[in-house]
């Protein structure tokens, strides 16, 4: 299913951190998507449970979820939400990953840039990114890459992208390329 103007109706997001995976989604709000976040759905529960959403807790709650509820979990409770077009952001397990590519006008761009662009912006944006220096920031980024079915594994989902954005430039050179994409 396409909008009418032949746009996708769900754009997922995956990536590595510090891309701008969040330019993106910021981009096609512009547009009419709807927002949506699996890692919202994480720090709600972390709210619940009286925990601050920061990197490691967001990290090791989605694990802690995908375990005990499937992997595709988080992926279930963000759909419950669309309510048209919406962009789908944070998407980290290859389940999650399926899900959403079953369903009707769904398309996953995955969202890349080179490391050390990316912890700068990390740390620009002044979030607990759990992560001091580069090298830190690199072992973390491993971690996240490759790890059992209810782990994230961004690297899987990135390769199951329909699409790859290289965000190396500017935010008016990353919206050109979102546009040609879609």
């Amino acid at each position: 299913m396409k909008t009418d103007a032949g746009r996708p109706v769900l754009v997922g997001l995956t990536g590595t951190n510090g891309a701008g995976k969040g330019e993106v989604a910021a981009y096609l709000m512009g547009r009419g998507y709807a927002y949506l976040s699996l890692s919202d759905i994480l720090r709600e529960e972390l709210a619940a449970r009286g925990l601050d959403a920061g990197r490691d807790n967001l990290i090791r709650t989605g694990n802690e979820l995908r375990a005990a509820h499937g992997p595709d979990v988080l992926a279930r409770r963000v759909l419950d939400r669309v309510r048209g077009p919406s962009v789908i952001d944070s998407i980290r397990n290859p389940r999650e990953v399926e899900f959403f590519k079953k369903q009707k006008g769904f398309v996953l761009l995955a969202v890349d840039a080179p490391i050390e662009v990316r912890y700068a912006r990390a740390r620009a944006r002044g979030r607990d990114e759990a992560a001091a220096t580069l090298d830190e920031f690199r072992r973390k980024e491993e971690l996240e890459m490759a790890g059992n079915e209810t782990d994230q594994q961004l690297a899987l989902c990135m390769a199951m992208a329909d699409r790859t954005i290289m965000n190396d430039g500017t935010i008016e050179e990353l919206r050109r390329k979102v546009e040609d994409l879609l």
